[in-house]
Formats: structure tokens, C-alpha cells, sequence
């Protein structure tokens, strides 16, 4: 297996500057079903950390842990050395800041313009006024290739538009980490492919830490530095994109082999 596990003397709660987020004996169950066991998990500062697996596996339950959003059975969620598992509702909306999310459907508001889905969260959470709010949104929206579009509505969007909405709405309160869940689903493959190349250039100008929750094998090796494969609850293996190809774990070959990426080796990078 690829994947690097410090040795049992290390302590993962200290901050390491390879590594943001460190989970340790992840454990949660509903009723008689174990989603997460025992999952062991180590995301790369300041890069694309994608999260793979088959329906079921428990990808989305995975991040709702990162995210502090569910409590685990047991186990330790370390972000900068930092445990969240213990922590109090208030203490977790204190660390909360260094977060962003895009969801899989981007998740606008239907009733409010781009400009104010886009401005909700520095209103809520920033004492900015309104002339820096209206310069925060529309430096924003430059960012994700959107400029002018502020007074539109999400239903006069496409889907592809949408989805960098979301992502700027996302990224303008400038957090540390950035998670994605299933960010090219329902997309064209032009429409992926510029999902894709948004997710690369705001891991490289803002030095996020992203985390991918994907399905996508063809955006996956596209734009990863890093690829985990859950199963059966567990990091079954974890790795560069080459070194997961070249994965000999027999669940990760039937996984590659189904979406058809061992075939285009060559198109990874």
C-alpha cells in the first residue's frame, strides 16, 4: 500500500507542515452499519486531495466528519494539530472560518441574485462594509471567469455557470481548506473540463488545501496531486496518481478498470 502512516511513535496531533488535516481510527455506525472504520487519512497542505470510492463507501459521511459537522464513534480529526472530535458547537464555529464548501449542486439561493449569494456570507460574517462587500464579490467573481453577471438570478444560469458560483461564493471569505462535493456532477464534459481547470487555479493563486469528494476518474487524474480509495470504510490505499495506477490492491484495479482510466495511463500527467 501506498500510503505513508507515521510510525506509532509519531504523534499526529503536531503540526505538520506536509500535512493539514490528519485523521486517526475514524469510527462512526448508524444502527447496526458501519460506515467508517477505524479510517486512518492524511491530506496534503496546498494541494488537490481527491477522495474516491464506490456509492456507499462513505465519501460524503467522510467529509461531514473533516467538516465537523457530524461527531464520530470514535477516533481524531487533527486540522493543524488541532482535534475537533471533542470540541463544543461553539468551538467548531470558531475554527469554521479557516473552511469553505462547494456544494454538489452548487446550493444557490434561488431567490437571491448572484451578487447576493455571493455577499451572504461576508454579510454574516464580516463587519466589511458595503463598498468592500461589492468590491469582495466582484474581484470574485473575476476570479472564477464570471465577471458582470452579479444582478442574474441561478435559474437563468447554466449548470456549469452555477457551479462557479458556488465555488466563488465559497472562496470569498479566503479559507484555508476547501472541500467539493461531487463538483462536476450533471456537467458536460466542456463544462467538467473548465470546473477542473477553476479547482487547479484557485488551488495554485489562493495555496488552499482542497478535498474532493469524486466519482470522476477522468477529473480525478486530470487535477489531483493526491488520490485516496475508500472502501469498506476504510483508506484502502492512497498516492499520486501514478503511484494509484499503479496500485496492485485488487479493489483499486477493479475500480480503475470499471471507469476505464487504466486504459489512458498515458494521459496522466
Amino acid at each position: 500500500m501506498n500510503y505513508p502512516l507515521p510510525p506509532p511513535e509519531a504523534n499526529p496531533a503536531i503540526r505538520d507542515e506536509r500535512f493539514q488535516i490528519r485523521v486517526r481510527g475514524l469510527t462512526k455506525r448508524f444502527k447496526e452499519q458501519t460506515v467508517l472504520d477505524e479510517l486512518d487519512l492524511d491530506l496534503e497542505r496546498g494541494k488537490i486531495n481527491i477522495i474516491i470510492g464506490g456509492s456507499g463507501q462513505g465519501k460524503s459521511v467522510t467529509m461531514k466528519h473533516l467538516m465537523g459537522l457530524v461527531k464520530p464513534d470514535a477516533g481524531h480529526i487533527y486540522v493543524d494539530g488541532v482535534d475537533l472530535v471533542p470540541m463544543s458547537d461553539y468551538q467548531m464555529n470558531k475554527i469554521r472560518h479557516k473552511f469553505g464548501m462547494v456544494f454538489q449542486y452548487a446550493a444557490l439561493f434561488d431567490s437571491m441574485t448572484v451578487y447576493e449569494n455571493i455577499a451572504f456570507p461576508l454579510i454574516e460574517h464580516t463587519r466589511k462594509s458595503r463598498k468592500e462587500i461589492r468590491e469582495a464579490v466582484t474581484e470574485v467573481l473575476q476570479s472564477v471567469d464570471l465577471p458582470g453577471i452579479e444582478h442574474k438570478f441561478p435559474s437563468e444560469l447554466s449548470g456549469g455557470m452555477r457551479k462557479r458560483v458556488g465555488l466563488a461564493r465559497a472562496i470569498v471569505l479566503k479559507p484555508e481548506i476547501l472541500f467539493y462535493d461531487e463538483p462536476t456532477t450533471g456537467l458536460d464534459p466542456v463544462a467538467t473540463k473548465n470546473v477542473d481547470d477553476l479547482i487547479a487555479h484557485i488551488n495554485h493563486t489562493l495555496h488552499v488545501t482542497s478535498v474532493v469528494i469524486s466519482h470522476d476518474m477522468a477529473s480525478t487524474f486530470r487535477i489531483a496531486h493526491r488520490v485516496g480509495m475508500l472502501w469498506g470504510g476504510k483508506i484502502i490505499d492512497i498516492g499520486t496518481p501514478q503511484e494509484i495506477l499503479a496500485s496492485t490492491h485488487p479493489r483499486v484495479v477493479e475500480f480503475l478498470e470499471v471507469s476505464g482510466i487504466l486504459g489512458r495511463k498515458e494521459t496522466v500527467a
